[in-house]
């Protein structure tokens, strides 16, 4: 039976459930495995925990645990890109420990500098985790779709934000309000600016077309919208077009340069990234020549997440080995990733109107002005005679409709801050 030896960093809920799956261990010995916690850290030693730890030698330092002749693996879910976490992962793969981690926002931001470490000293670098949670799209890319070429991510990749727009939809409550319900229930955070300004899903969006494209990519190139100009009055209105409103990533390469966009946008009802709920995850590739293949899970859980972290450290225990992401890092591409501007998409747009004649023409004039014409129109009443007006456009380019979205609020008739989404392509999707 081959036994690893395992020090975990991060003892909260995921660090919680990974240890209540090792002392139940109710397929490990059968697979031939077994681990053995030789080291434990976190923050507080103190704090109450769900699963106890007295069992389990504590060190105070992170680092020194990582390097120590007692781990083989060394676990990370202490999460963030910088501080601890990033200091320990370097130590261990420095010192040739293999690293299991679901810190996406460590891998997005600096996997690929701890990759040429891992490389380097025959270390493995293994994050499942981190996206997905117990939804198994990283080794789908990697492994799975190793010899196919990659040509299109899309997906509902953030719980807290998917859970919110769901709840919105159905009750007809303001952002704030399903925020607060969202924090009382544990989907988001005291601070929810990662989940809902879309900066969790844009992280996950950059380690997924790493992999996919064979490329480097930098955070910065994605384009990222989050969810918090999205308003009731706008899922109310997507749903009388057929539609539903989520937060949708995707990631596509144009002309040799990537596209990568994380915002909100609007979604054919019947589609599979429109019916997911709460914490679901939804995952849609596009793979020559296997065609279309979807990935659809819990995307955030203790159990989820542990569950993901137990798989990489069995594929470590069985001996896999190979590189961090698909290709080794010094054959990765050097893609452009500013095709963002160049995606064709309808659009949706709620623009609040000022009551006086000649409104709509005004409206219709900014746009056409940049080379956005109109689909559909309605007016919607609003109080002391304004109204909102709800403009479907043709497709157009990104560029296009944020030349003429730039424009708009020096309209006259515009009365104040208005929503505006794309359409994702009811075709595609």
């Amino acid at each position: 039976m081959k036994t690893l030896r395992l020090s975990i960093a991060g003892l909260g809920v995921v660090g919680g459930g990974l240890l209540r799956l090792i002392a139940e261990d109710k397929r490990l010995a059968r697979q031939g495995v077994h681990f053995e916690v030789t080291g434990v850290t976190a923050r507080n030693r103190n704090a109450k925990r769900a699963v106890p730890i007295e069992d389990y030698p504590w060190f105070d330092d992170a680092v020194e645990m990582a390097r120590a002749d007692t781990t083989d693996v060394f676990v990370e879910l202490m999460g963030g890109a910088e501080g601890p976490a990033r200091a320990a992962v370097t130590a261990a793969l420095e010192a040739g420990k293999d690293v299991v981690t679901a810190n996406k926002a460590l891998i997005a931001t600096h996997g690929l500098e701890l990759a040429e470490i891992a490389e380097r000293t025959g270390a493995a670098l293994r994050y499942e985790a981190a996206v997905g949670g117990g939804t198994p799209v990283i080794r789908g890319i990697r492994d799975g779709l190793g010899a196919c070429q990659v040509e299109t991510i899309a997906g509902i990749l953030n719980g807290t934000c998917n859970f919110m727009l769901s709840r919105m939809a159905e009750t007809g409550e303001p952002f704030d309000e399903v925020l607060a319900e969202a924090q009382r229930l544990g989907f988001a955070e005291a601070d929810p600016s990662f989940d809902v300004g879309g900066i969790d899903a844009a992280h996950k969006l950059a380690i997924l077309a790493t992999l996919a494209f064979d490329s480097r990519v930098e955070l910065d190139a994605v384009e990222t919208t989050g969810i918090d100009g999205v308003a009731a009055e706008d899922l109310a209105e997507a749903a009388k077009l057929g539609m539903g409103i989520k937060l949708l990533a995707t990631a596509t390469v144009v002309d040799g340069r990537m596209a990568l966009r994380v915002c909100p946008a609007l979604i054919a009802a019947t589609s599979p990234l429109a019916r997911a709920q709460g914490p679901e995850n939804v995952f849609i590739i596009d793979a020559d020549p296997i065609g279309r293949v979807g990935f659809t899970g819990p995307g955030a859980g203790d159990m989820a997440t542990a569950a993901a972290v137990a798989a990489d450290l069995v594929t470590l225990a069985r001996g896999a080995t190979g590189p961090v992401y698909a290709s080794p890092v010094d054959r990765l591409q050097n893609l452009a990733g500013d095709a963002a501007t160049e995606l064709v998409n309808a659009y949706y747009l709620r623009v609040p109107l000022k009551d006086q004649p000649g409104a709509l023409a005004v409206i219709a004039s900014t746009l056409g002005e940049h080379g956005v014409s109109i689909d559909t129109v309605a007016q919607r009443p609003r109080a002391n005679g304004a109204q909102d007006l709800v403009i479907t456009t043709h497709p157009c380019t990104a560029a296009m409709f944020s030349a003429a979205q730039g424009a708009l609020p020096h309209a006259g008739p515009v009365a104040g801050p208005f929503s505006a989404f794309p359409i994702a392509d009811a075709s595609y999707f």
